[in-house]
């Protein structure tokens, strides 16, 4: 069952899921510098979204840590992917870059008029960026965004498995209760 809380007009969710496969109009892909989509779950995206979405990045390569671009969704569902590049492998001050990912993905969404957005826990697992520093930087940033004047009205964070879920939830559930005695 997903969690969610309000801030302001818009709502956070942690749920589990495929991504690819949610009913929003954007999701965010943590990327690669190069832009190419060939391995891990850029297969899916490809695959399943069709060539064109590397067509559209091609030209756009290669991007520096904390850049966002932005291709369509092909035959997904989605009307967009923002493609995120974020920290990786113990890079140093890597929950700053990671916190400047997430934001410029916000910025980005709200600047094409996306209300409803999923992002993924960004660059753990194969990236080597810590769960639970993943979990605290992404949501305290999504919250902080959601405090001001945005178009956003709905946020998920789409992850893989219980073990993403579990420590997302709870991350979610620590902000819902210091908002409350805020």
């Amino acid at each position: 069952m997903p969690e969610s809380t309000k801030i302001h007009d818009s709502k956070i969710t942690v749920d589990k899921g495929d991504i690819t496969q949610y009913q929003v109009q954007a999701f965010v892909f943590y990327a690669q510098h190069d832009l190419q989509l060939g391995t891990g779950f850029g297969t899916a995206v490809s695959q399943r979204g069709g060539p064109k979405i590397q067509e559209e990045l091609d030209p756009l390569a290669p991007v520096e840590t904390t850049a966002v671009v932005i291709s369509g969704a092909g035959a997904l569902h989605a009307d967009h992917i923002l493609h995120a590049v974020g920290p990786r492998f113990q890079e140093e001050d890597m929950a700053g870059k990671l916190r400047a990912t997430v934001l410029n993905c916000l910025r980005e969404a709200d600047a094409l008029g996306v209300t409803s957005l999923a992002l993924p826990a960004m660059g753990a697992g194969f990236y080597g960026v810590p769960l639970p520093m993943c979990a605290t930087v992404t949501l305290t940033a999504v919250r902080d965004y959601l405090c001001q004047q945005t178009g956003l009205e709905s946020v998920v964070l789409c992850v893989l498995d219980s073990r993403e879920y579990e420590v997302f939830a709870k991350q979610l559930t620590s902000l819902a209760d210091a908002k409350a005695t805020a």
